[in-house]
């Protein structure tokens, strides 16, 4: 995705361990740039707050739970208003991009943006970039004002349209550059914060004074660092619909099974915290955690004993889920799509036909509904949590932006708004811990077995070193040599 060669982190060391992951800024590498009051400070809105701007120390740690003498460990800057802004109101020339599948609180992230750019700061050139990364060299754009969003939140998708690849980085800032954009607020998942990525590294090789800030959107919640990222807890909330009517076709019949597949390719967020809301969920199965399904201990059999006990069943799969059994038995290539994800098998229709056969087999009856909402819920426009979450999201991302920042993401670190560099989002994927405590929660909801053995406990993914920094030791869970060699300076100190 370009030829520009990534510039090393920013990494501020302090005392008792104190290791700040910052981001960068249009000053690193444009030097004496002007800076002028926040608009802000004569909005009307704002006087009453004693101190509305983030003092320029504001920083959030990535681990709040510590030991009693731990030092602090590492922390990103705080996310807010800074007293000084490095654009002027009407040098501003904003656009706004959605990339990826869809997922509720699209269109609330761009109204919000659209309306934080206008109000706060008195922008009046936003424009709209449509379909995706390939829009900004091949497609017309929007021009985006608050009258024009006003109602786009109550929708679901996304007003400007998306599309998976089309990424060439040389084009985009091209077009970027041609038409005199220089804020860029890309809205994507993983892929599309890599293409962020790229695209902030052309333009600090070419120089210009173009912030590139990224809003971070996964329904599956695999991002890594952040909280929780927005459209979950819709995703959540519509999942439960499913699970209802799975749970009212299962107890209506006799022997009756209801299959409810959800969303989560790599990470079954969704599946766990559906099933730990639902109640009414048997069995929980997610990419993390392999099962098996013949033999003692294995999905058959418990499957028989709770129709047995119960006389129905209902059972949730995660589309990530027992991938390389589907593929065992369906002998498939490995296939991605234009984003870089793997295609998915079906393991909602293949698992279904699996206990249909089994059973079938056995000359017992089983009363199979199988029923997929994926794109039901990822359509549906954002819940009332969610709105909030956009809302908080697109603000911070238009603060940064204004106080010069660049290359970086925003997101939510233990409950406060932060600036995150994209190379910590992009260098790994948040996925359940099937050892912790949260999965433990699922398996004591749900009376599953874990399809796990001593020895396959043992053997799970060993813990990562702690991001606390105990005495001389500073120790950090990325694989980036150069944070590495920073902190090992400081060890040597």
């Amino acid at each position: 995705m370009g030829s520009a060669k990534r510039s090393p982190p920013k990494i501020i060391l302090g005392n008792a361990g104190y290791v700040l992951e910052d981001v960068p800024h249009l000053t690193d590498y444009i030097p004496d740039l002007p800076t002028y009051p926040n608009p802000l400070q004569d909005n009307a809105a704002y006087s009453v707050v004693k101190q509305y701007f983030v003092h320029v120390d504001d920083t959030v740690p990535q681990k709040i739970v510590v030991h009693k003498n731990s030092p602090r460990g590492i922390h990103f800057r705080r996310a807010g208003p800074r007293q000084k802004v490095y654009f002027e109101s009407d040098e501003v020339h904003a656009c706004i991009v959605t990339c990826g599948g869809l997922c509720p609180g699209l269109n609330t992230v761009i109204r919000e943006i659209v309306c934080g750019l206008h109000h706060m700061y008195g922008v009046s050139k936003i424009l709209g970039i449509e379909g995706g990364f390939r829009g900004f060299y091949s497609r017309n754009t929007i021009s985006l004002t608050p009258k024009f969003v006003n109602d786009i939140h109550k929708r679901g998708g996304t007003i400007l349209g998306t599309s998976r690849g089309g990424h060439d980085t040389s084009k985009i800032v091209d077009s970027i550059q041609d038409r005199g954009i220089n804020q860029v607020y890309i809205i994507g998942g993983d892929g599309t914060q890599k293409g962020a990525s790229a695209i902030y590294e052309e333009i600090e090789r070419r120089g210009l004074k173009v912030v590139v800030a990224g809003i971070p959107k996964t329904i599956d919640n695999d991002i890594a660092v952040i909280d929780k990222s927005f459209g979950f807890d819709t995703a959540v909330e519509e999942a439960q619909r499913a699970i209802n009517a799975a749970h009212v076709e299962a107890e209506s019949i006799e022997n009756g099974l209801g299959v409810v597949k959800l969303m989560g390719r790599y990470s079954g967020f969704i599946a766990m915290y559906a099933t730990l809301a639902s109640r009414d969920v048997d069995c929980c199965l997610i990419p993390e955690s392999p099962f098996y399904l013949e033999g003692p201990g294995g999905l058959f059999e418990y499957v028989e004993k709770k129709l047995k006990e119960n006389g129905h069943m209902v059972l949730v799969v995660a589309e990530g889920a027992g991938q390389e059994l589907v593929a065992e038995s369906i002998r498939s290539m490995d296939l991605e799509d234009a984003s870089g994800n793997k295609l998915l098998l079906d393991v909602g229709l293949w698992i279904s036909q699996k206990i249909k056969d089994y059973f079938s087999k056995r000359q017992k009856t089983v009363n199979l509904k199988y029923i997929d909402p994926t794109y039901m819920i990822r359509a549906i426009p954002s819940n009332a949590s969610d709105n909030v979450c956009c809302t908080l999201l697109a603000q911070s991302a238009v603060h940064g932006a204004m106080a010069g920042y660049t290359g970086f993401t925003v997101g939510l670190v233990n409950g406060r708004h932060t600036y995150i560099p994209f190379h910590r989002v992009n260098e790994k994927r948040n996925e359940v811990v099937i050892t912790d405590r949260m999965w433990a929660r699922l398996l004591s909801s749900t009376h599953q077995p874990s399809f796990l053995s001593s020895k396959d406990i043992l053997e799970e993914k060993p813990e990562e070193p702690t991001q606390l920094l105990d005495g001389a030791h500073c120790m950090y869970d990325g694989d980036d040599k150069v944070v590495a060699d920073e902190i090992s300076k400081c060890n040597s100190k």
